[in-house]
């Protein structure tokens, strides 16, 4: 498809999507960031919609600064996915008992563990590095310190709103009916903490007095503030990245113990919320993904789209014009509240006929009727990602 440019900004906005279709509260977030005098340009995905500062579905690449706003408060967040050697045959007709078993040996929700899990005791798990990263707590903003016995017991834990745990079915092709297994969660409560801590003190820092919305504050290199934000990001990012392998471990362990014949092949992992250091046209830049995920030429990458309609396993094609990046999903097409507000269960229930799932009112604001539509995403990006595998879920955890 390729992109389309956004009149009217100072940096360059390159829009992979119907720009006349974009929200006026997201085109505006859009031009305000295109008028920071930091920003070298800015790739608008086709799933983007309205966010707090910094729009749902950006990649802003910024000289010699960083807006937390432009990573969100869910640092880290992100999926990660495995092949597995069953098909769909080896599979029960009823998949509850399974369902049952992935939300007993893995917290959902606001729930968090009793004592911190023990990653030693899980089978396949990577085990280097995890003295080291708990010691690096610490260092952190002094302000969360209280936290971590309870960022300790949230590892390997789901949260809610649109994170969810998935057992899917591969599509066409000749691995036809193999299964997959998914899943979307980040940082949980000490990412947000550290994110919002941040975006106050960016906020009263005087050089952004005048910008256009101070929710897009930002740190300038060489201060302390960007200091101590990069050192609690980019340990925020390494705890997103471990809470998921710990979820993943876990639950193959689940499917192990129900199909003892089991293979897996090598894990999938990708945030969609972080920061990057990177370099375009000789110019280094520290390049923001909110909602967007890395797409360089041969990077694999996930992109789902809602607890209904099935996901995309891609390869990027690094497209320079979209600094090497892709959609992280669907994208919604209403808020939570609009959604409660225009469907019921019995349309929840109609829209995941065929799925093993949550279908009563307390996940109407997921329904796959308030989300873009998946495969028109993936039709607007097809020159920053190709299609390795289509998927469809069987069974869906959700917070």
């Amino acid at each position: 498809m390729g992109f389309t440019p956004l009149a009217g900004t100072r940096a360059p906005v390159r829009v992979w999507a119907d720009p006349y279709a974009i929200e006026p509260q997201a085109a505006k977030q859009l031009r305000n960031i295109g008028a920071l005098q930091w920003v070298q340009g800015v790739a608008v995905m086709p799933d983007v919609h309205f966010g707090k500062g910094a729009t749902v579905g950006s990649v802003i690449a910024m000289r010699q600064a960083v807006s937390p706003a432009a990573v969100g408060v869910d640092i880290g967040c992100g999926m990660s996915a495995v092949r597995t050697s069953l098909t769909a045959t080896d599979l029960p007709d009823d998949l509850a008992g399974l369902r049952s078993a992935i939300e007993a040996t893995i917290p959902v929700g606001f729930a968090q563990r009793k004592d911190s899990v023990d990653t030693r005791r899980i089978r396949g798990l990577e085990q280097a590095g995890w003295d080291d990263f708990w010691g690096r707590f610490a260092g952190l903003d002094r302000r969360v310190a209280q936290l971590e016995t309870r960022a300790q017991r949230q590892i390997g834990t789901l949260g809610g709103g649109n994170h969810f745990i998935e057992v899917c079915l591969e599509q066409g092709g000749a691995d036809e009916g193999r299964v997959w297994l998914m899943l979307h969660s980040g940082s949980r409560n000490i990412g947000k903490e550290l994110a919002e801590r941040h975006i106050g003190v960016a906020r009263g820092l005087p050089h952004n007095a005048d910008l256009p919305d101070r929710d897009l504050a930002v740190f300038l290199a060489g201060t302390p503030e960007m200091d101590a934000y990069r050192r609690d990001l980019w340990w925020a990012q390494e705890y997103a990245r471990r809470n998921r392998a710990v979820m993943l471990a876990l639950l193959c362990g689940v499917v192990r113990e129900h199909f003892p014949q089991v293979g897996y092949d090598e894990p999938i992992s990708c945030h969609h919320n972080y920061v990057s250091e990177e370099s375009y046209d000789g110019v280094d830049v520290l390049v923001t993904r909110k909602g967007a995920i890395r797409a360089g030429r041969g990077d694999l990458g996930i992109i789902p789209g809602s607890m209904g309609t099935g996901s995309y396993i891609v390869r990027g094609r690094g497209n320079p014009d979209a600094y090497c990046s892709a959609s992280h999903g669907a994208g919604r097409r209403m808020s939570r509240a609009q959604a409660k507000r225009t469907f019921s269960t019995d349309d929840l229930a109609a829209q995941t006929a065929g799925v093993e799932c949550r279908k009563d009112a307390g996940v109407v604001d997921e329904i796959p009727g308030a989300y873009k539509d998946i495969t028109e995403v993936m039709a607007q990006q097809e020159d920053l990602v190709e299609v390795v595998a289509h998927l469809k879920q069987v069974v869906c955890v959700k917070g």
